[in-house]
């Protein structure tokens, strides 16, 4: 199944916090773009470096930038498409600090909500017809 990717803001804080992030979401994003998933076990296999989280939590770490950035995210298979909500995307040692919390299963916020990012300009590295599926 075909990837619907949901919470375009968290690419775009995370841009605006971390410009150095823009390549590596790219290629992510390709990938992600790309996919035909359907268990959670085809993640691992798209992105062998992804650790799916347990306690019942339904959700991913991508690592990304070789590691320098980790993206949270829950998943959902649905009848048609995955849908994949971007719960928390930030450095690795950021993410370090929510996992010494536990927070990684629970998290709902963007620790990167501080400045929006136009619009136009992710949508000028992504296209549209990847969100609107």
């Amino acid at each position: 199944m075909k990837v619907h990717l949901i919470k375009l803001k968290t690419l775009q804080d995370n841009i605006n916090a971390n410009k150095n992030s823009l390549l590596h979401l790219n290629v992510w994003v390709s990938l992600v773009t790309n996919a035909d998933w359907e268990k959670p076990q085809d993640i691992l296999n798209t992105f062998s470096s992804a650790d799916i989280l347990g306690n019942s939590s339904d959700r991913v770490v991508f690592n990304i930038g070789g590691n320098k950035y980790r993206m949270i995210c829950t998943y959902y298979f649905g009848q048609k498409n995955v849908h994949l909500y971007i719960n928390w995307l930030g450095t690795h040692p950021e993410y370090d600090k929510i996992c010494a919390e536990s927070q990684q299963f629970i998290l709902k916020i963007n620790w990167f909500a501080k400045n929006s990012l136009d619009i136009s300009f992710i949508l000028s590295i992504i296209p549209i017809e990847f969100f609107v599926k």
